[in-house]
């Protein structure tokens, strides 16, 4: 994940901190930082003073970072499982975050579609899990793995990646019912 992107994630889950917060927590230069929050800035996302910077429009952030994403940068691994979504999302070993539909579904206990793919993030040796469990397949995919970074693992709760990283993650998914997800999540955390 590129280094901004991890900024946005924490300036959404601590929406306020400062700047020197934001490098010792991820481990990222202040000049990063800064260059970072520069667009957050100039179109008032943020508000920066001598001691705190504060979030003040969490959906203008959220879009920006939703528009920079780029998940296919991300993915590790996808194939075809020849089981319904509910079995292949209980099938999935340990070292896991389920993101997008699953990560809706679990957090809320509620679809507002049905949807056929799964998402997760996986760590350490999660990836050697997944591809002894669910092989390659030429077919059309259905479940996708993507690469999840230190600071994301440490954020996630009971196998599910924070709310933002979930309408990121399905916003930038190519299925129609996509759509359906965001809008249920934009009325929950916004």
């Amino acid at each position: 994940m590129k280094k901004k992107e991890l900024i946005y994630r924490q300036l959404l889950l601590n929406p306020e901190t400062t700047q020197l917060e934001l490098s010792k927590t991820l481990r990222i230069s202040l000049s990063t930082v800064n260059n970072a929050i520069q667009p957050l800035r100039s179109m008032g996302a943020i508000q920066v003073s001598l001691r705190k910077l504060r979030v003040v429009d969490k959906e203008k952030l959220l879009l920006f970072w939703a528009s920079i994403k780029n998940l296919q940068n991300h993915l590790l691994y996808k194939t075809r499982v020849e089981m319904p979504v509910d079995q292949l999302e209980k099938n999935m070993p340990p070292k896991i975050l389920f993101t997008a539909y699953t990560g809706y579904k679990f957090r809320y206990k509620d679809v507002p579609a049905d949807y056929s793919e799964v998402y997760v993030y996986t760590y350490g040796k999660g990836l050697d899990s997944i591809t002894a469990r669910f092989p390659e397949s030429e077919k059309v995919p259905n479940l996708f793995v993507l690469e999840a970074d230190k600071h994301l693992v440490q954020v996630s709760k009971n196998n599910i990646v924070p709310d933002y990283q979930i309408f990121v993650d399905l916003w930038n998914l190519p299925e129609w019912y996509a759509k359906e997800f965001i809008i249920k999540l934009k009325e929950r955390i916004l």
